[in-house]
């Protein structure tokens, strides 16, 4: 090897691992959360902007904290299991009818608490608390109002008591809920959908 590729080898590492790793460039939208290997994670939360950090010591995670649309819908794949959304949630009615409920939930990450997020639940909050507690209470808000009521005149009703129970999960988590809109509710009957 000689000294001129040995000269280019060493440049890019200096270039690559130890100035790009001084530093952590947070876009609008998003926070950092910094873990230090000695301390954890740090309580700290960088905003947008460029930061500072001790390169091979400390790393850096970047997390969105815009409104999140949380898709209930037959499109969703849920194989993609840190995807934000679902398929059609079953659900049975007080008037004993089988639905499938689609529609879409807003949601957004508490920055201050983003840190506490990362450190207690992880990366992957939406298939440890999200998914399954959005399935949970939509089974049962829709267990209070029958049918008719859920899809006409007091559908308002079901969205803001199912917003009210998804607050009193999500808001200890650093999880806000902006609003709950409920989509299409079909019927199922007899492993068939009738459209309402």
């Amino acid at each position: 090897m000689s000294a001129e590729s040995l000269d280019k080898l060493m440049y890019s590492f200096v270039v690559d691992d130890v100035l790009k790793g001084l530093f952590i460039s947070v876009p609008p939208g998003y926070v950092a959360c910094v873990y230090d290997f000695g301390r954890g994670v740090l309580k700290k939360v960088l905003t947008p902007g460029l930061h500072f950090k001790i390169p091979f010591w400390q790393q850096a995670k970047l997390f969105n904290v815009q409104t999140l649309e949380y898709s209930i819908s037959r499109q969703f794949n849920l194989e993609h299991e840190r995807a934000l959304g679902d398929i059609p949630i079953a659900a049975v009615t007080e008037d004993n009818k089988r639905v499938g409920a689609e529609g879409t939930i807003l949601l957004r990450l508490d920055i201050h608490q983003v840190p506490a997020i990362w450190q207690t639940i992880g990366e992957d909050f939406v298939a440890k608390i999200v998914r399954p507690a959005i399935r949970s209470r939509i089974r049962m808000v829709f267990s209070r109002f029958p049918f008719p009521d859920i899809v006409g005149a007091r559908r308002h009703e079901v969205e803001t008591e199912l917003k009210q129970e998804l607050e009193r999960i999500f808001y200890p988590r650093g999880i806000f809920v902006e609003n709950v809109l409920l989509g299409e509710i079909s019927q199922i009957a007899g492993g068939k959908e009738i459209k309402e």
